[in-house]
């Protein structure tokens, strides 16, 4: 069950849960064509590949644990992410994918995680 806005007291994540929701209702992702969720924090970036119509994860790829990409979220972390997250979409043959933000605005690094995925050939 999702937290109703009226319960969340700090201003800036009530806008976040609002552009959240919003995005959800409007982003759905299939086998052809994932949804590529971006979740940040200010330490960590962590991207999954969603099949919603199965509700699996395709796969992930993050700037923590074993599997590190990079070792941090700012841009050149968000760089190294998206063109892992690129390649192995393009090793299970996917093509194009839809762009998921998570409610975060879509400046920095988010807008630098889009961009190294388009570089890596995959059509958001």
């Amino acid at each position: 069950m999702r937290k109703s806005l009226r319960t969340i007291k700090n201003p800036s994540k009530a806008k976040e849960a609002r552009r959240k929701l919003s995005i959800r209702k409007k982003v759905i992702g299939t086998a052809e064509r994932p949804r590529v969720c971006a979740t940040k924090s200010n330490s960590n970036l962590f991207v999954q590949v969603v099949d919603d119509f199965s509700g699996k994860t395709i796969f992930s790829v993050q700037t923590f644990g074993k599997n590190a990409v990079a070792k941090t979220a700012n841009t050149e972390g968000a760089k190294a992410v998206g063109l892992e997250v690129a390649k192995l979409l393009e090793n299970k043959n996917i093509k194009s994918a839809v762009f998921d933000r998570n409610g975060k605005k879509y400046t920095g690094v988010i807008a630098t995680l889009a961009d190294s995925i388009r570089e890596g050939g995959i059509q958001i």
